[in-house]
């Protein structure tokens, strides 16, 4: 049964519309693949640009499959969602690519994260009053926020969640923020972020001062901010991908991260919430093939492209 603070989940109906949307998706993307049409539509423009108003410009998805688009709405009240997030509107923030070394220790924490045995609906509960007022507030999709919560820091169980920084000496918290990439850091951009919602009255890990990177209400704020500044909506779709990938950082690392993100985010829209779930392999699949892979090509091409510029320059 539910813990009754849990954010509303989708209804068993919505459910099965979304496996059908799945099925027939996974259908057409293998027509794609075997008539050779994948790698032929238009590749989503490359993210991380924005107007000199500071405002995003929207992504392209021409021929890009759709997988599913759901909205769950907790029930916390009335608040305006759209004039939140556009007042508390951010510069859209792509991070910083790891370097090998970082990337060694990440592969290491995850597999230490993946074996985790168990994670008790007692230390989840205080979490859904916050993943509800970022959504309600922010507009984004809670289970977005909470499988990024689940990627960063296994829902806050890794070890030094709550003190120091990480493996790579950059970040902290239960999101995970870069306090090291200044000027301005990518926490120092977003860590205002509470003051757009109602703090519960009690939850676990609630510092003395605000804002804390290792304060959960004000982190998990945060981040929701940051993925509305970057294109994030109640839709998993596109744009929550998109969302997803600047959370991580634009490489080979960021796309395979938003894949999981997006995929976990799906299956728990269409299977309710569980904790202690992996995520679907055939939804990572598709989630890649539908907004992964062009992402990948277009970054190969670039990447083919540059090769060819610079053996030009040196014949010169």
């Amino acid at each position: 049964m539910s813990d009754p603070a849990t954010p509303t989940p989708p209804s068993e109906w919505r459910a099965w519309a979304i496996a059908g949307a799945l099925l027939a998706l996974g259908v057409a993307v293998l027509v794609a693949v075997l008539t050779g049409m994948v790698g032929q539509s238009a590749a989503p423009r490359a993210r991380g640009a924005r107007d000199a108003s500071g405002s995003s410009a929207p992504a392209s998805e021409a021929g890009t499959p759709s997988i599913v688009t759901v909205a769950t709405t907790p029930d916390v009240g009335t608040a305006s969602a759209q004039q939140a997030a556009s007042a508390a509107a951010a510069a859209k923030i792509v991070a910083a690519p790891l370097n090998a070394k970082q990337k060694r220790a990440l592969a290491s924490f995850v597999a230490q994260t993946s074996t985790q045995t168990h994670i008790s609906e007692s230390w989840m509960s205080g979490f859904y009053p916050i993943y509800a007022q970022a959504q309600s507030r922010f507009g984004v999709n809670w289970l977005l926020l909470a499988s990024i919560h689940r990627q960063e820091s296994a829902f806050s169980t890794a070890p030094s969640t709550y003190h120091g920084l990480n493996f790579a000496g950059c970040c902290g918290g239960p999101m995970q923020f870069n306090v090291t990439n200044g000027p301005v850091s990518t926490w120092q951009l977003v860590s205002n972020s509470y003051l757009y919602g109602t703090r519960p009255a009690a939850y676990d890990h609630q510092t003395a001062k605000h804002p804390s990177i290792y304060d959960d209400f004000d982190a998990l704020m945060a981040a929701a901010r940051l993925l509305t500044s970057d294109g994030a909506s109640e839709a998993l779709d596109g744009a929550a991908w998109g969302a997803a990938y600047d959370y991580y950082g634009h490489d080979e690392a960021g796309i395979a991260y938003a894949d999981q993100v997006l995929a976990r985010a799906i299956g728990w829209s269409q299977h309710g919430f569980c904790i202690n779930c992996g995520v679907d392999p055939g939804l990572v699949a598709a989630v890649h093939a539908a907004y992964g892979a062009p992402v990948a090509e277009a970054a190969q091409r670039e990447a083919a492209a540059q090769a060819v510029a610079a053996r030009a320059r040196r014949k010169r």
